[in-house]
């Protein structure tokens, strides 16, 4: 998947159709006049460059996500992990947890997910 990168407007805008996700391109217009003070241009410009950059579609008059926002926040973090620690997931939980010490209920999340991930595997 290529990398998408949001500005903060476009991130507005993005929460916007992730909440009303299916939303009539009429309908998302209204919900950005009213939210984000913007007219219909405005509204129609955002959504075709975030078209362009694969994360929705506007077909037939209906606006839908084709990525949802666990997926870019996702990709968002494997970017961080490789850029910043050469893709090292164990060098990131070492940096992040010298800062911040974890609950045990972090704890048993974290375990659940990687004896979940072995059983997958």
């Amino acid at each position: 998947m290529p990398e998408i990168k949001l500005g903060e407007m476009e991130a507005k805008f993005a929460e916007i159709i992730w909440k009303n996700d299916n939303i009539p391109s009429g309908e998302l217009v209204k919900l950005c006049e009213k939210e984000l003070n913007w007219k219909k241009s405005t509204t129609y410009t955002m959504l075709r460059r975030l078209c362009e950059k694969g994360l929705f579609k506007n077909e037939n008059g209906k606006v839908t996500s084709l990525i949802t926002k666990d997926e870019l926040a996702a990709q968002k973090g494997e970017e961080l992990i490789r850029e910043s620690y050469g893709g090292s997931l164990p060098r990131f939980i070492a940096s992040f947890t010298e800062r911040k010490s974890l609950s045990k209920k972090e704890l048993d999340e974290i375990q659940q997910m990687i004896d979940d991930y072995r059983k997958e595997s």
